[in-house]
């Protein structure tokens, strides 16, 4: 009997090494290494292997000048916010991890685009569900592809012998925490199963052509499972996120080898599936009945999106000793800096104040376009005074009170104009050179922030 061979991983970062360690000499993480077995078959079964494989001559080095390139072109899935996440399509041969909570909808979305791509031979394999599990959810969806095939299998030697035979133009993992390659010896969802499996799907999309979809399970943090060097090596790394108790999820893209990096796609769960939105500043808008105070429209970008949102504060006296500071969707220290800007250079006394801020529709902002609306739903919020929903912001607020321009300040206008508002409140800036006869909405350029408080709230 062959000898077990062991050696220890860092569950963190996927560094080896042969003794346990304490601290990760890597990633400098403490008591992430655990002991695997490493014992590997010589034969090479059960990975992928290339038609031509034995006939492969070796790499030599080339210029780059002579490297010849053609651009092929993507696939169009019809997904309009996928498609724009992605960078215009999927690319050929590409590898994409999409991670998310339990229960947000990775699979549905994953089976819906299996479904809508048409003309396209499809296989989506699950490790996690039976097909009977995957028809009936297949049966609530509008979408039918008669070259989708689905496939309940962790075994990766299986798979390949399945992906020979059928030959698809995408692959589906669902998901690659319950693969298992007979490579390594050790449970599935481990650091060296992880890594060997998605190392194999590697190997065939790039050899092949052919695209890989990986749905990957995340850590009570939010950080996708398994190693670091999962993310690392696929070409894109996609999120899914949103409340499972709302209707409204965000796929947002944290690694993109083919496009931007800050790009936003926003879904409507439905009994049929996820429907895309197409307008999502109408539903970041909340419809209300009358003009409430500590309410403010910022414009803010996404990738080369413009998004109109709701700012919501709400001020009040400390009923404890020490004030409250909240924010849901918004940066906490930012807060805190525009509180001592509005406190320092806008006379207000916030010292013993709790304050409570929101971005209304479950959306994470970072833009410093939304610095003066923030602004702005403070002191409505402190003054007891509504700010007219026929205004918006878009500029960013310096340490001296001044109001600093923002990037693309175009598109915010021609969206705040889309949507029906009055008045647009901007830096002056940001209009230099700037044609606003051609725009129907009144740009209002301002430089400090005393200017907008005497132009909104007297």
């Amino acid at each position: 009997m062959a000898k077990i061979k062991t050696t220890f991983f860092c569950q963190n970062c996927g560094a080896q090494s042969p003794k346990w360690l304490g601290k990760c000499p890597a990633c400098g993480e403490w008591n992430t290494y655990v002991e695997e077995v490493i014992q590997k078959e010589e034969s090479g079964k059960g990975t992928w292997k290339s038609p031509t494989a034995g006939t492969k001559k070796a790499s030599v080095p080339k210029k780059i000048q002579e490297v010849n390139y053609e651009e092929q072109p993507r696939y169009v899935t019809g997904d309009a916010e996928l498609d724009r996440v992605l960078g215009g399509g999927i690319v050929p041969g590409s590898l994409v991890l999409i991670g998310g909570e339990p229960g947000i909808g990775k699979s549905t979305l994953m089976l819906q685009i299996a479904l809508i791509l048409t003309g396209k031979k499809i296989l989506y394999v699950s490790g996690e569900e039976s097909e009977a599990q995957i028809k009936m959810r297949a049966d609530r969806m509008e979408a039918k592809n008669p070259e989708c095939y689905v496939l309940s299998e962790t075994n990766t030697q299986q798979i390949f012998q399945q992906i020979e035979a059928l030959k698809p133009d995408l692959l589906i993992i669902d998901s690659i925490q319950t693969l298992t390659s007979q490579y390594v010896e050790s449970a599935a969802g481990s650091v060296s199963q992880v890594r060997e499996c998605t190392a194999e799907l590697m190997k065939f999309a790039k050899e092949t052509g052919t695209p890989v979809f990986l749905i990957g399970h995340i850590t009570k943090d939010g950080s996708i499972a398994g190693p670091k060097v999962l993310e690392h090596m696929v070409d894109t790394v996609l999120q899914f996120e949103g409340d499972r108790h709302m209707s409204y999820r965000i796929l947002r893209t944290s690694k993109n080898r083919f496009g931007s990096t800050h790009e936003l796609g926003i879904y409507e769960m439905r009994v049929e599936g996820l429907r895309p939105v197409a307008n999502p500043s109408e539903i970041l808008l909340t419809q209300r009945e009358e003009v409430l105070n500590g309410v403010a429209i910022g414009a803010m970008m996404e990738g080369n999106r413009p998004l109109l949102i709701e700012i919501q504060s709400l001020v009040s006296p400390a009923t404890y000793g020490t004030p409250q500071r909240s924010s849901t969707g918004h940066d906490a220290k930012r807060l805190n800096m525009l509180l001592a800007v509005l406190e320092k250079r806008g006379g207000m006394r916030l010292g013993q104040q709790d304050v409570f801020l929101n971005v209304a529709g479950g959306l994470r902002v970072d833009d410093p376009a939304l610095d003066l609306a923030v602004c702005a739903s403070l002191i409505s919020s402190y003054e007891d005074t509504p700010v007219s929903e026929q205004i918006c912001f878009a500029a960013e607020v310096g340490l001296g009170g001044e109001i600093r321009a923002v990037h693309r300040i175009e598109n915010r206008i021609a969206e705040a104009e889309k949507l029906g508002f009055k008045k647009i409140i901007v830096s002056k800036y940001a209009v230099k050179g700037l044609d606003l006869a051609k725009y129907k909405i009144e740009v209002m350029a301002v430089s400090k922030l005393e200017e907008v408080y005497q132009k909104i709230f007297q």
